[in-house]
């Protein structure tokens, strides 16, 4: 296969990654460029992981390319659980097309406000941390296409905005490069003042 060959079938299979239903995940530092999450130490609401992720939570979101052209669009319901430190967070994702999937993410409060996780197609351990009204996520996925297995990059943040809504942007990339972004809004189905913690 020539140069040129080779480098169109790299961007062909870098355009079909983009818009697997995969990458359409929630929810640990892809590099220490740009924010950090401690600048939001003193925003508020506090956020809580485990108060917050605890019950059912709908969430509507989208995939943009890197030029910023939608190519998903979808819904999740989260069932959420706690026995300590340690949660069970169950999504359910509805793709505009039709097609659905499933991610079972396990986590572990640690200490400082840090949070580590593990789910069946991330590689590794998906590592995370708290602060303010913030919290930086960050893990590799596992992604088939065509024939292969690609890991790729999410750098994951989460900002509560009341005690029902919270905002998530996670960037995806792989070899440094950027592919694309996802985007949700989330909502609790119960306010965070009648839930018991």
């Amino acid at each position: 296969m020539s140069h040129n060959n080779a480098m169109i079938h790299r961007r062909a299979a870098l355009t079909r990654l983009a818009v697997l239903p995969a990458v359409a995940a929630t929810p640990f530092l892809a590099s220490c460029a740009g924010p950090q999450v401690q600048s939001y130490a003193q925003e508020k609401p506090q956020l809580d992981l485990r108060t917050y992720f605890n019950g059912t939570l709908d969430a509507w979101g989208v995939f943009t390319d890197r030029g910023g052209q939608v190519v998903k669009r979808f819904t999740v319901v989260m069932t959420c659980t706690w026995q300590g430190d340690e949660g069970v967070l169950d999504e359910a994702f509805v793709y505009a097309d039709g097609t659905k999937q499933r991610r079972i993410w396990r986590l572990k409060a640690g200490p400082n406000g840090t949070y580590t996780g593990h789910a069946d197609d991330v590689v590794g351990e998906a590592r995370g941390q708290v602060s303010g009204n913030a919290f930086r996520w960050g893990y590799t996925l596992a992604l088939p296409v065509d024939g292969r297995v690609w890991h790729v990059d999410f750098d994951d943040w989460m900002y509560l905005m009341d005690e029902r809504v919270m905002l998530n942007k996670a960037t995806m990339s792989k070899w440094g490069v950027k592919l694309g972004e996802v985007t949700l809004s989330f909502t609790r189905r119960t306010p965070l003042a009648a839930q018991p913690v």
